[in-house]
């Protein structure tokens, strides 16, 4: 068997589903497994996973899709995670000592809120280039060791370790010998200086998590170890770990600076390449890690939704307006053109640009005439305005920072299999929309890593050339009408922000 031949098992372990494919060295899916779980919601705000059921719903998807498959076949293992999602276990039974807390989960808006009147967030802005709000790891960290009992005194003996999702499967998958992360994920806890690649001891202190907690930090391209022999009958490498977003960015072949993509799953992340460079936000985007491997970093400028795919999830299962999400694009055709019903999607809050944790969700401009049609379209068209927020702010910081405006958006995820919304997107935001031919961008990108970790590719410039376009769409509205429209939206969240 040459190289060539041989395949990359491909986790993808995301918010609300587990799934595992296995790719072609060209990128083609060879098999696939997916399953879901839990979502957890304790109190107003707060979103938890049971990390065993992820565990297990891993494993089960591997199993899936390497069923009729010989082991010798794969070469490697890669990995992408919902980011920022928090556990802490005990090192040497491997259980979570508390349910994780998730990226969207909201509790520690206070402690965010005291550490930003302490005049700490410029400190935490210029390390990490993140922004103080409960989105992030490090204050999850903090609350779960001040709210389980004895978890203080644990972590202060060596006794737990803490992790994000890619962390925590690592750990799980090599039996408990490894305990590490990739700079993706750890640009994400606000506890990682990014200019010096390190855990940094002051944003330690001010959160007050141990330094005996964390993981080794690696490239995303590394060596991190090989599977436990009793999972699946032989040692498998694993190889390539990012973050979800990133992993996208990689999938997307957004491997040169101003290249952008965006992707639509349960939230909405655009990320836009910055190249060797931390490129500074003057619009409250996010500063973080595209990718690294031997040794150099790639950085990204981000702009992050909480609820895309979340929302046409709340219309189905909240409101009940259609039995599957895929239903949304039939109601919403049904809408009145000239309705003008906003919704602004603020369950979990408001992310980028505004960053309003304490924004809550509402239906703006409805009429006697307005019904269930007209709030499929906002909810639709609300991710759209959203991105609209992200491009905005985007091309501001690109624009200071000598990168221009990107001559096009490649979009990825659930969503974009919906031809209406990706042209509803190129109407409400002005930006052409190209679609790939494989839309299975994180899962790709985690594959291209770890092949490139076992010399599948020869470098990641290498798997940029194979990136084909499926469809592009072209805005199809006036400009008048789209910038009235986005007027609208702008007024609609105007009344839910706290400060407005």
């Amino acid at each position: 068997m040459t190289s060539m031949d041989k395949t990359i098992l491909s986790i993808d372990q995301g918010t609300t589903s587990s799934r595992a494919i296995v790719f072609r060295a060209d990128g083609a899916i060879l098999g696939s497994a997916q399953k879901e779980h839990r979502q957890i919601y304790p109190q107003d705000g707060w979103v938890e996973h049971d990390p065993e059921e992820i565990w297990q719903a891993t494993l089960h998807v591997i199993k899936g899709a390497l069923e009729g498959r010989t082991l010798s076949s794969i070469g490697a293992i890669g990995i992408t995670n919902q980011r920022e999602t928090t556990v802490v276990w005990d090192r040497r039974t491997g259980k979570a000592i508390h349910n994780a807390i998730v990226w969207q989960d909201r509790r520690t808006a206070g402690l965010c809120a005291r550490l930003k009147d302490q005049g700490l967030e410029p400190m935490f802005a210029a390390r990490t280039g993140l922004l103080l709000d409960p989105y992030f790891s490090g204050t999850k960290v903090a609350w779960i060791l001040d709210h389980v009992p004895g978890a203080r005194k644990r972590a202060q003996d060596g006794e737990l370790a803490f992790g994000t999702i890619d962390s925590w499967l690592v750990y799980r998958l090599t039996g408990g010998k490894v305990h590490a992360t990739d700079t993706t994920n750890a640009s994400r806890t606000l506890l990682y200086n990014i200019a010096k690649r390190s855990w940094d001891g002051e944003l330690l202190a001010a959160l007050n998590v141990p330094a005996s907690l964390l993981p080794e930090v690696k490239d995303s391209v590394a060596d991190y170890g090989v599977t436990d022999e009793g999972l699946f009958g032989a040692r498998l490498p694993i190889t390539g770990i990012a973050g979800d977003q990133q992993a996208a960015t990689v999938g997307q072949a957004c491997l040169r600076q101003g290249l952008m993509k965006s992707t639509y799953g349960t939230g909405c992340f655009a990320l836009v390449n910055t190249g060797h460079r931390m490129a500074t936000s003057h619009n409250r985007l996010l500063s973080t890690i595209a990718y690294s491997a031997k040794g150099a970093t790639h950085y990204a400028l981000e702009g992050s939704i909480f609820m895309a795919g979340a929302t046409i999830q709340w219309l189905r299962d909240g409101l009940k307006l259609f039995p599957k999400a895929s239903d949304v694009s039939a109601l919403a055709l049904q809408a009145n053109p000239a309705s003008r019903v906003y919704l602004v999607p603020a369950f979990v809050g408001l992310g980028a640009p505004y960053w309003d944790a304490e924004a809550r969700g509402a239906i703006v401009g409805m009429t006697r005439d307005s019904g269930q049609a007209e709030i499929a379209r906002a909810g639709l068209e609300s991710v759209c305005f959203q991105t609209r927020d992200l491009l905005e702010a985007m091309a501001s910081d690109m624009g200071a920072a000598g990168l221009g405006r990107p001559e096009a958006l490649r979009v990825d995820g659930g969503m974009v299999v919906n031809d209406l919304f990706c042209q509803w997107l190129a109407n409400l935001t002005g930006c052409p929309i190209e679609r790939p031919q494989v839309v299975e961008t994180t899962a790709l990108g985690a594959a291209y890593l770890a092949g490139t970790g076992v010399g599948l590719y020869g470098s990641l410039d290498a798997v940029a050339a194979a990136w084909r376009c499926e469809r592009r769409f072209e805005p199809a509205i006036s400009q008048d009408e789209r910038d009235q429209r986005y007027a609208g939206w702008k007024q609609a969240v105007g009344r839910v922000l706290t400060g407005g």
